[in-house]
């Protein structure tokens, strides 16, 4: 897995790419939350686009990102995933922890 982040009116927007599946990615990607929010920021959202694909261990990745924003009073989005990683979220029941947004903008819209 790759990321990049960027800003977007004011939210981070953290583009991953490749297969998410925790282990060292997931301790990058914890360490990049933890650099946010001590620079400030509350609000994220992190892009699917390129995802190819997510086993149970990037899963629970993407749900301790999301709970460290909320524990430090922030919030988390997901932005357009996949069909078939939207499907992964769907059948684990995720569509109820997590806001998922099908575009960049809507995500971007609902951290405001």
């Amino acid at each position: 897995m790759k990321f990049a982040s960027k800003q977007q009116k004011g939210i981070t927007v953290i583009e991953l790419s490749g297969n998410v599946m925790g282990g060292p990615d997931a301790t990058a990607l914890n360490e990049q939350i933890h650099k946010l929010l001590d620079a400030g920021t509350k609000k994220v959202v992190i892009d699917l686009h390129d995802v190819q694909f997510v086993n149970s261990s990037g899963l629970g990745m993407l749900i301790g990102s999301l709970n460290t924003m909320r524990k430090a009073g922030g919030d988390l989005k997901l932005a357009r995933a996949s069909k078939k990683v939207q499907a992964l979220i769907e059948v684990t029941k995720l569509h109820h922890v997590f806001d998922i947004h099908e575009s960049i903008a809507n995500a971007v819209a609902a951290c405001k």
